[in-house]
């Protein structure tokens, strides 16, 4: 029987509702008996007539641990895909699960030696706050006073926020523009169900609130020479850092050679349009595709860029433009970002020249 003390809920999740255990290949077991000995939680037990292992107590299995599996000399253990743990840690209530329990251990998981903090610590007010699209707000804030400016950074960097008046870890949220003389930065929030910050930006943030952010962050930046065309691929709010690697872009090479594939669950989630004509219309190298699982009949694309039904990742397969002398920026949630990778890959784009920026929840 499982011991409840191992198969109590994982991060609040019951624990028979994770699919996570190992299996055992009996014809490829050497009967060795690593595992059985090895796991501390007593999932195998032996089976000395047949000279086995034998998955005994499943639920007793530390989620996400492959221990077992990594020193089998047979390779005879086998576990579900790693996407089974990442799509928990996705899920909101695991992600505020670990954050409460960070926070009520901190005393004990602190670290003692620690050296001063090299990150820079500002403080943004927001100046406006706009609805974008269905489920998205467009933040803009400045600094709150002179030594806060946020005038260099590179674009496709991040800056970690912390919802005011709480004790609730920071969050990190691409920065949407290149660097202006005045500080501003924007931020691109969507609504999350459940959400602590993504809850606090659309029922309770109001223009002059000040908030604490950390950065810049982050290494998702321009790594591509100058006549070296580029494909950029976003999901939803993944559009944030790669509208501002665009912007430089543009500001530096007006006439580069750069498509953008952006998709999004319905068209009414789309934004800064206006922008985007703009985009078109100084570059006639730059060409656009929105892609979307369903369109509005009253939705109408800027002037230049092209649709296409579906996901985002299959628009890039079914593209005709070559790709195959491209850079590419990829970003939006995990697994968007690896079927994009995937589609690029197949259309010839070195896979050693994609870069990438995955956000969670």
């Amino acid at each position: 029987m499982p011991d409840p003390k191992f198969a109590k809920p994982w991060h609040g999740i019951p624990r028979e509702e994770i699919p996570w255990n190992p299996t055992v290949d009996e014809d490829v077991c050497i009967g060795c008996g690593t595992c059985v000995v090895s796991c501390s939680r007593l999932v195998y037990r032996f089976d000395f007539e047949r000279k086995k292992a034998v998955v005994a107590d499943p639920l007793n299995c530390m989620v996400g641990c492959r221990t077992c599996a990594s020193t089998c000399p047979a390779n005879a253990i086998g576990f579900p895909s790693r996407d089974v743990v990442l799509a928990l840690e996705e899920r909101p209530e695991v992600r505020h699960a670990i954050e409460d329990e960070l926070l009520a251990r901190r005393e004990q998981l602190t670290l003692v030696d620690i050296l001063p903090h090299p990150d820079r610590l500002v403080q943004l007010e927001i100046r406006e706050i706009a609805e974008v699209g269905e489920g998205t707000r467009l933040f803009r804030l400045v600094p709150h006073r002179p030594e806060d400016c946020m005038c260099e950074f590179t674009p496709g960097q991040y800056l970690e926020i912390w919802v005011p008046g709480t004790d609730w870890m920071s969050r990190a949220y691409s920065i949407g523009n290149a660097p202006k003389p005045e500080g501003e930065v924007e931020l691109q929030i969507r609504r999350l169900e459940g959400g602590r910050l993504s809850g606090w930006a659309f029922e309770q943030a109001a223009v002059g609130d000040v908030v604490t952010a950390r950065g810049p962050l982050g290494a998702f930046t321009m790594r591509s020479a100058p006549d070296r065309p580029l494909v950029f691929v976003a999901r939803g709010t993944g559009f944030a850092p790669l509208k501002a690697l665009i912007e430089q872009q543009l500001a530096l090479f007006p006439s580069r050679e750069m498509r953008l594939f952006w998709g999004t669950t319905a068209s009414g989630d789309f934004y800064d349009l206006e922008a985007i004509a703009g985009w078109l219309r100084s570059d006639p190298n730059l060409r656009m595709t929105l892609v979307a699982r369903s369109f509005g009949d009253d939705f109408a694309p800027p002037p230049g860029a092209t649709t296409a039904m579906g996901r985002v990742s299959d628009a890039v397969a079914a593209s005709d433009l070559d790709l195959s002398a491209c850079d590419a920026y990829v970003a939006g949630p995990r697994v968007t970002v690896a079927d994009s990778i995937a589609a690029l890959a197949a259309r010839g784009v070195s896979t050693d020249r994609i870069f990438a920026d995955s956000y969670g929840v």
